[in-house]
């Protein structure tokens, strides 16, 4: 795909816009004129008060002008002109018209901080084209975050541990998460290095006066780990971290073929509130297309194995989208995760790496599985809606299938904090392990520093004094804010 801009800066508000319809195609943006060929073109200019949308998509094309004064907002006129453009083309509209972001419910609190909610509202709908029910969930979400949020003082973090280790990697996966079988030789030297982590940015939170929240293991599979190297881990934190003021404790025992009453027994002992057990879908044809090795009644047996060693806690994930599963089966799925009871349910929408089609004339004019994800996306949210969940949290990632989005669905009084305070950025996050970011937030200026670990494991353990020498920033950001 070629964009070609034309005497205007709005080079990124046109590529992200670009993308929401083909998120697929390799896009390459020029200046000016241009020279190359390609199947799908799309030229952008603002001509003195002209502005100008010149769309070709294979053997369809369509130009729209729009005249502008001086009260018009160029950048978005531009936005929603090209938008209709390629909606006009394409025959499709997305539910969140052309809003791109990866958290919809903090632009909404941006627009309530000087606005009225029904003019935040009026302005998702009327200048970013979202339509009404995504509308009201990012106020729901919105609203629902903000009592979390009230939750954190100006010391306050959270802790995040990963463990990029699963039984075998899914064909979706954008996780740093390595097969087992294949890195066996590398978990125990891993484990040793990850406590001597955790105790050395223990030092910092005790020096400097920290107030724990939240701890959340994820990866990864935390629970590919024996009994033995999580309960080394756990105690690393007890001896390290004052958990006190923690809130709440979760692990992501997320495939169940590695749940074991050992393990889950391990998890209560530390005091861990709050697991995740993630079918991601009851279709066990599904299962086997995407690389998960276990069936959905191993979902069950752990899930009662979870509830019968005291778990109440229970999240369970389910994706939207993936290979092989149909409207019918996907209603099943979170019909039995809401049967069983489950605390909170997390409803993801398929993100395709880059390259996981060929962009061909055919699918570009094909929008019936973008339908067929939106139709699963609103049976979900009318469903847990419907039987006594709220949304709580919720965020977006480039290249899912229809622009959608990924939600956080609870009954009242189990969302999870962790979720929040990360997806907001409310407060500093102290990350340990392969692929950890540390982030350093002043909560007076908002100004956000990240320090980055080696994203894998095998780097990870070569190159572990660079982990903590770059640590000593921690302390160095809090004397800079006089935190």
């Amino acid at each position: 795909m070629i964009i070609i801009i034309k005497n205007h800066p709005y080079e990124y508000d046109v590529e992200n816009i670009s993308e929401i319809f083909f998120p697929y195609e390799k896009i390459k943006v020029v200046e000016g004129d241009c020279d190359d060929t390609d199947p799908v073109t799309v030229i952008t200019e603002i001509d003195g008060n002209e502005l100008i949308i010149e769309a070709s998509v294979y053997d369809r094309h369509k130009r729209l002008t729009q005249t502008a004064d001086e009260k018009t907002d160029r950048q978005n006129a531009l936005s929603v002109l090209l938008y209709n453009t390629l909606s006009e083309i394409l025959d499709i509209k997305y539910p969140w018209g052309l809003l791109y972001g990866v958290r919809p419910a903090r632009r909404m609190h941006a627009l309530t901080d000087n606005f009225s909610e029904n003019e935040a509202k009026r302005i998702f709908k009327e200048k970013y084209l979202v339509n009404d029910a995504k509308t009201n969930l990012t106020a729901s979400v919105m609203h629902s975050e903000n009592k979390i949020i009230s939750l954190s003082k100006d010391n306050s973090f959270s802790l995040y541990v990963s463990i990029p280790f699963c039984p075998s990697r899914c064909s979706y996966c954008s996780f740093v998460s390595h097969s087992i079988e294949n890195t066996k030789k590398l978990v125990e030297p891993y484990v040793e290095l990850l406590i001597k982590e955790i105790e050395d940015t223990g030092r910092y939170a005790k020096e400097l006066g920290l107030r724990l929240e939240s701890v959340y293991f994820g990866g990864g599979t935390p629970t590919t780990l024996s009994a033995n190297h999580l309960e080394a881990i756990f105690q690393a934190i007890e001896r390290t971290f004052d958990l006190s003021t923690n809130r709440e404790y979760t692990v992501e025992a997320g495939r169940p073929d590695t749940v074991t009453e050992e393990k889950l027994l391990a998890l209560k002992a530390a005091g861990v509130s709050r697991i995740s057990i993630n079918p991601q879908t009851f279709n066990d044809e599904v299962l086997k297309l995407i690389g998960r090795r276990h069936s959905a009644e191993e979902t069950l047996k752990a899930y009662d194995l979870a509830v019968k060693c005291g778990f109440d806690n229970i999240n369970m994930d389910f994706i939207t989208g993936l290979p092989g599963d149909s409207l019918e089966s996907f209603k099943s799925s979170i019909s039995k995760g809401i049967a069983l009871g489950a605390k909170s349910i997390t409803v993801h929408t398929l993100s395709l790496k880059s390259g996981a089609y060929m962009a061909t004339r055919e699918n570009a004019f094909d929008s019936s599985p973008k339908h067929l994800v939106a139709d699963m996306v609103d049976f979900s949210n009318k469903a847990l809606s419907e039987s006594g969940y709220h949304p709580y949290y919720m965020y977006r990632q480039g290249k899912s299938l229809g622009n959608l989005e990924n939600v956080g669905w609870c009954k009242e009084g189990y969302d999870c904090l962790y979720n929040v305070f990360m997806m907001d950025e409310t407060h500093t996050v102290l990350a340990v392990g392969a692929g950890a970011v540390i982030k350093l937030k002043d909560p007076k200026s908002g100004k956000i520093q990240r320090i980055y670990n080696y994203k894998y494991p095998y780097e990870y353990i070569d190159r572990f004094d660079e982990i903590l020498r770059r640590k000593h920033s921690i302390k160095a950001f809090y004397d800079e804010y006089n935190l």
